[in-house]
């Protein structure tokens, strides 16, 4: 591992490392092939036409990259973007004081924006489709209704429950409603290697590998595990990032060879030995668990289902053969 002299403007410590990690260029951005070609013919029209593109939905599970495409789209075009998120934005005013205090071409990003309450969800039509803002003074008879003209911006919204999202504001993203899908095993070693270089990390390439192949198919998840291991071999005074560092760094971890989690196999676990494999509902399956529905439904559930671990069926959650084999093997 290559040492450096403490300097917080080149090497940034805590949450600033996943910022100093994103990409900066489009070139830089590994990954969602599909949703890059319609974002490059969407922003060159936008650019010649002089205008903000059309509002863009981006929805998927956590760790794939939504945010960092908001980022990149901002760079692009050059223009501020402004950052919230659904919960952030509780009453009509708070969306209000946002929205006109933009200045042309600003791109204004919502976070879990599946998340934003009815009252400030329908303020978003008109500002979407019309470039206005009707906010009601007063109560009662007296009641009066202002309507505020919005400079041209760019709506971009992120979301992990897309399926929450009402029918009518997933209608405005005329720009697009693109699905992040999970990455390639060899995405992520590029990913991992990109990472590596900005840290300063010198890596192997059997290391790359199962890094990746641990990593949940996840850029975010991928770049944790890397930091992690960074740790392990700085601590423990090696030079570079190797097999065995990753192997010893990540079982501390509770990550599997499969990048299982102790929580996922106390999931499989508990199907087995308390629900004799299921089905058994989400809900029974939680108190079991100790552990929040959402939690297992939104982060456990997705890729045990797409590695063939678990099944939801219409009667609850079941584990599958080779989910046992892997349980009662490991």
């Amino acid at each position: 591992m290559q040492t450096k002299e403490k300097d917080t403007t080149e090497r940034p410590e805590g949450q600033f490392l996943d910022k100093m990690l994103r990409p900066k260029t489009w070139e830089n951005y590994i990954g969602q092939t599909s949703i890059k070609q319609n974002l490059d013919i969407l922003l060159r029209a936008a650019k010649e036409r002089e205008h903000p593109p059309e509002h863009l939905l981006f929805y998927g599970p956590p760790g794939l990259g939504k945010t960092t495409l908001a980022h990149l789209i901002s760079h692009e075009l050059d223009v501020q973007m402004k950052v919230t998120s659904g919960p952030a934005i509780e009453k009509v005013g708070d969306l209000a004081s946002v929205l006109t205090n933009l200045t042309p071409g600003d791109i204004l990003f919502i976070d879990e924006i599946h998340r934003l309450n009815k009252a400030v969800e329908e303020l978003l039509y008109p500002a979407m489709e019309s470039g206005s803002l009707d906010i009601i003074i007063g109560k009662g008879p007296s009641a009066r209704s202002i309507q505020l003209d919005l400079p041209p911006f760019t709506l971009i919204g992120a979301t992990t429950r897309i399926s929450l999202l009402s029918s009518p504001l997933r209608s405005r993203f005329s720009g697009g409603v693109h699905r992040m899908v999970f990455y390639t095993e060899e995405e992520i070693q590029q990913i991992v290697q990109k990472s590596a270089g900005i840290l300063g990390i010198s890596i192997d390439k059997d290391a790359l590998v199962e890094i990746a192949r641990r990593s949940r198919y996840t850029p975010r998840t991928a770049n944790h595990f890397l930091k992690r291991c960074r740790d392990y071999a700085q601590v423990n005074k090696k030079d570079s990032v190797d097999l065995h560092t990753v192997i010893e760094s990540l079982n501390l971890l509770g990550i599997d060879p499969l990048g299982l989690s102790t929580a996922d196999r106390d999931l499989l676990s508990a199907l087995i030995e308390k629900f004799q494999g299921g089905p058994v509902g989400l809900n029974t399956l939680a108190v079991s668990l100790s552990e929040d529905e959402g939690t297992l439904a939104e982060f456990n559930e997705p890729y045990l289902i797409q590695i063939g671990f678990l099944e939801r069926t219409p009667r609850g959650r079941k584990i599958t053969e080779k989910g046992r084999q892997h349980i009662e093997n490991y």
